[in-house]
């Protein structure tokens, strides 16, 4: 399955909305013509326009008109307003992908009309990279080929995996939310190897290459954790003075703990 001949209309041009525009460019998925983006911000137009050569308006009712997919990247808040806004140009032949945190495909597709396709996805924002990592889960009218569809489209800016939409909410505290544990554990990298004498910049180079050279070998090699973690600790060494306080600590626990805080919230706010 391609993308070809497909109008793709991104309703939102926030971050996820220009990082998808960007990557599916990018990877030659679409042409610019195939793209039309919508924002109220008339600078923001501009810049799509001038940097992708995308159509850029202000209203989404003439781009779901015109679009076989609609993707979703509007904050939850503003969903009802712009799905009631452009529902007159919906049709059964339309799929609907939502990155929208919180919002159930139920409630898309109750709101847009019987029948309506929808896929909800939860993405994360190294999408900005091209190293993203999303969710996609399908509604009750979607299909196996609109898996595939959202599958194109998010994997121009990162993986794609299939779950289930009840584990959404799982997703969302791992992945989603995920970034900004790591970036938690670096800014305690840094603060400590200024504690310890280091000047902040030389820190912060240290810790982010290291988190960075510690994912890129989790990725390639192809090992677990749990092995490259044991090349590392030497018995009697430091690393492993080190995780001796982690673990007294009971990082772990914490760590499960702070997730099922996330995924809670992600429940309420989805009213799941």
């Amino acid at each position: 399955m391609s993308l070809q001949n497909k109008t793709i209309a991104f309703i939102g041009a926030g971050n996820m909305g220009e990082a998808l525009i960007r990557g599916l460019l990018a990877g030659r998925t679409v042409v610019p013509s195939q793209i039309i983006a919508t924002d109220v911000r008339a600078e923001r137009r501009e810049f799509l326009m001038k940097t992708f050569g995308v159509r850029a308006i202000d209203d989404n009712l003439p781009a779901v008109k015109a679009a076989d997919i609609v993707v979703l990247a509007v904050k939850p808040q503003q969903m009802g307003e712009v799905l009631a806004g452009f529902k007159p140009a919906m049709s059964k032949r339309k799929l609907v992908i939502s990155i929208a945190a919180g919002v159930t495909t139920a409630r898309i597709e109750r709101e847009l009309g019987e029948g309506t396709r929808v896929m909800r996805v939860m993405p994360n924002t190294p999408a900005l990279v091209g190293a993203g990592a999303a969710g996609v889960a399908k509604g009750a009218q979607a299909t196996d080929d609109d898996l595939v569809t959202a599958e194109l489209i998010l994997g121009a800016v990162g993986i794609c995996v299939r779950i289930e939409e009840k584990f959404i909410d799982a997703v969302t505290a791992l992945s989603g939310s995920g970034p900004a544990y790591v970036y938690y554990v670096v800014e305690a990298m840094i603060n400590g190897g200024i504690a310890a004498g280091l000047d902040k910049a030389l820190a912060k180079k240290l810790a982010t290459q290291t988190v960075y050279g510690a994912a890129k070998l989790l990725v390639e090699s192809g090992e677990e954790p749990e092995s490259l973690r044991g090349k590392v600790t030497s018995p009697g060494g430091t690393t492993e003075a080190a995780l001796k306080v982690m673990t007294e600590r009971k990082l772990v626990e914490i760590f499960a703990e702070a997730m099922r805080a996330a995924e809670k919230r992600s429940r309420e706010l989805s009213g799941s």
